[in-house]
């Protein structure tokens, strides 16, 4: 599916069902390697991915902030790719959010873009682009962040994207 979050319009699936993770992949062209981010509309939907989250990235959430942390045991690799921990965000923009909640699960969330191009801002941008490849184009308005969420490693806080 395709929806609206902070800064643009994302590209999601239920993340335990590897098959729908590479058809996303697929549709964006993206190296499973690189890994995906989950958002959550509360800390209860990451419960099955991390295990312990620090104050200071409690601090930030719900907002338009991405976190490394580390994933719990069984956590697929198809999720965090080569990497050692595993992307996720609450996230404050309430469509995004109200839809994790409808689904009661985190979903990924990856820009709704062919991997290397600019993200998509409209939903009728994801209509023209991605109509026939999604299984639904939810209509929505993306948050007014300036840029993709940035993302720090919670371990190190080191900045891994700038927003």
């Amino acid at each position: 599916m395709a929806y609206a979050t902070e800064y643009c319009f994302g590209l999601g699936c239920d993340p335990m069902n590897h098959a729908a993770v590479r058809r996303l992949l697929r549709i964006k062209r993206r190296p499973a390697s690189k890994g995906l981010i989950l958002i959550a509309a509360d800390l209860n939907q990451l419960a099955p991915f991390v295990g312990h989250i620090p104050p200071h990235v409690l601090a930030t959430w719900p907002g338009p902030h991405t976190w490394l942390l580390d994933p719990r045991r069984g956590v697929p690799r198809w999720l965090t790719g080569k990497h050692p921990r595993l992307a996720v965000r609450v996230t404050a923009h309430g469509q995004a959010a109200a839809l994790c909640r409808r689904a009661r699960m985190a979903l990924v969330s990856t820009s709704a873009n062919r991997s290397g191009n600019e993200p998509i801002r409209s939903y009728r941008e994801a209509v023209r682009r991605f109509k026939g490849e999604v299984d639904f184009i939810l209509p929505g308005t993306v948050g007014d962040a300036p840029a993709p969420t940035p993302i720090r490693d919670a371990n190190s806080d080191l900045l891994i994207r700038t927003g």
